[in-house]
């Protein structure tokens, strides 16, 4: 397939300023996309933004991507994240996140042959994606992070299970899923009172602990299923929580 020829064929594509073989387009008001040959010239390494383009931000991340494909896929060959990015003034991004055509599936519908040539890349801050998810972790990582807002915050990884003998809700099997922090947050004020509710939270190290009720809140490493419960109050709980997750 020709790249060039078909990004050139995309409805307003121009060349994307200070990027070589690079382009940008918008097939919609408030919808823009940023496109980039790959170093050896045989990808397109692609971005969007929903009510949020920036130029400049755009550039950067493709220029990185270019720069790291390799590494940023050393070790996962559907999702790769890298540090070291450095964003324009204004931006707080600290890394870049690339997904590969198993994952993201894109044009699947209007140009399917261009899809298994197409890797997306996008801004995003370490805390989000741990490098090791499989091809299942990555889709759902790839539908949560809302990737394409380039004004938002950071949304850190984050996997969890939970039994609560007071309100009886629990999640669902006996493995720790994918969650917002909200979630989490809510689920430690709720055990109060909930005599062995337990609640178990994973960050993108690898890292569990486990939440235990029993005439207040305990907590210890889970890690490795050993650890010593230890007493601790809600607030600091919820202070240790939100620090554990954005490490």
């Amino acid at each position: 397939m020709d790249i060039r020829e078909t990004v050139g064929s995309f409805r307003d594509s121009t060349p994307l300023p200070g990027l070589d073989d690079a382009w940008h387009w918008s097939p919609a008001p408030g919808l823009d996309f940023a496109g980039a040959l790959s170093a050896d010239r045989k990808r397109l390494l692609q971005l969007s933004a929903r009510d949020s383009y920036d130029e400049g931000l755009a550039t950067a991340v493709l220029q990185f991507a270019r720069l790291h494909e390799d590494e940023l896929f050393s070790g996962n060959p559907y999702l790769g994240a890298l540090g070291g990015f450095t964003p324009p003034d204004g931006y707080s991004f600290d890394t870049v996140v690339a997904l590969r055509p198993e994952v993201h599936n894109h044009y699947r519908f209007e140009m399917p042959d261009l899809t298994p040539y197409v890797t997306l890349a996008f801004p995003a801050y370490a805390c989000e994606f741990s490098g090791k998810e499989d091809l299942t972790e990555a889709e759902t990582r790839y539908r949560m992070v809302r990737l394409n807002h380039f004004g938002r915050q950071p949304q850190p990884y984050l996997k969890m299970r939970y039994i609560n003998t007071k309100t009886r809700g629990r999640s669902e099997g006996t493995d720790r899923g994918f969650a917002e922090p909200e979630v989490l947050f809510r689920e430690l004020r709720d055990m109060e009172g909930g005599y062995e509710s337990i609640v178990e939270f994973e960050n993108r190290h690898g890292t569990v602990w486990r939440v235990m009720w029993y005439d207040g809140w305990h907590i210890a490493d889970w890690t490795t299923q050993s650890g010593e419960p230890q007493g601790i109050g809600l607030d600091e709980l919820l202070d240790f929580s939100r620090a554990r997750l954005t490490e």
